[in-house]
């Protein structure tokens, strides 16, 4: 009887202890996927990784092509070098190409066109090159991308922490309707975004709280922590989640992600709001990546 005992709780200990590491090899092979999903989606051409300028719009004519006498100067090795001029025009841009320029819309090739504002935004091309345009606050500018960058050509991946699946926080959801929390980016600008709600969670049995922006179903975090400027992006890191049906939230720190101008130096990337600065050491997620 005692001989039986023993087998079981043998049996059982072996049971549990596959149990977990399946458990545990699950999760960081979901993690592995996800990564892989978030590399992908850097080096498309929709990605951050090709960005190769950001040229702010003055009211009225602004020439541009490869030629150092424009008003926008794009990469001379994938440009001609006078493609035309982008009028501003009290926030409508038309563009005005010139006739040997060779831009298209899709595959529509461009000789004058209206490109915002715009039900969908328009991205024009000219060889290599890819552009639009964004505006911040009451400014606009073009948005370049070059899909020969160095900055993407030069990308050999991002080092992570290792995947530890107590960084999977469940967080408390506090609904804040009608609360606005102030975001500046990098360029200075503050505006103000709704806010659904607060998270709380606990890490060590110490309290923690995070204001997100966007809503239930795609929360947005823009969160910094104590690891900022020795392992991981100076400016804090992004985060996502989404409120569940019973009000909780999950906060995977294992997908902190580093913004965009970890990437490129002609990203515009909101900054944490001071309440979001964690006093914390989050050693989960991306680290540091580049030096913009």
């Amino acid at each position: 009887m005692k001989k039986d005992y023993n087998r079981f709780i043998w049996l059982a200990g072996i049971y549990l202890f596959s149990a977990f590491t399946f458990n545990d090899s699950a999760y960081e092979e979901q993690i592995q996927q996800w990564h892989q999903k978030r590399v992908e989606s850097l080096k498309a051409e929709s990605g951050w990784l090709n960005l190769a300028g950001l040229f702010w719009l003055e009211e009225g004519s602004n020439t541009f092509g490869g030629d150092e006498k424009n008003d926008i100067l794009f990469p001379k090795e994938g440009s001609n070098p006078f493609l035309g001029e982008i009028v501003l025009d009290k926030g409508r841009i038309t563009l005005k190409a010139n006739p040997d320029a060779e831009i298209y819309n899709g595959e529509t090739r461009v000789d004058q066109l209206d490109i915002f504002p715009d039900e969908k935004p328009v991205t024009l091309k000219h060889k290599q090159l890819r552009w639009f345009v964004i505006k911040r606050g009451e400014k606009y500018a073009v948005r370049l991308r070059d899909l020969e960058s160095q900055y993407l050509k030069e990308f050999s991946g991002i080092e992570r922490y290792p995947v530890q699946e107590n960084w999977r926080v469940k967080a408390r959801f506090e609904p804040t309707e009608g609360k606005k929390v102030s975001i500046t980016d990098i360029t200075g600008r503050t505006a103000d975004q709704d806010s659904p709600g607060t998270l709380v969670f606990s890490v060590k049995g110490k309290e923690y709280r995070l204001d997100a922006v966007g809503s239930t179903k795609n929360l947005f975090i823009i969160f910094a922590d104590q690891t900022n400027k020795k392992e991981t992006y100076g400016a804090g890191r992004f985060l996502y989640s989404a409120v569940e049906e019973d009000g909780t939230a999950w906060l995977d720190f294992n997908k902190s992600i580093n913004p965009p101008c970890a990437f490129s130096p002609y990203a515009t990337c909101p900054l944490p709001p001071k309440q979001n600065k964690l006093a914390l050491v989050v050693s989960a997620g991306e680290k540091r990546y580049g030096e913009h």
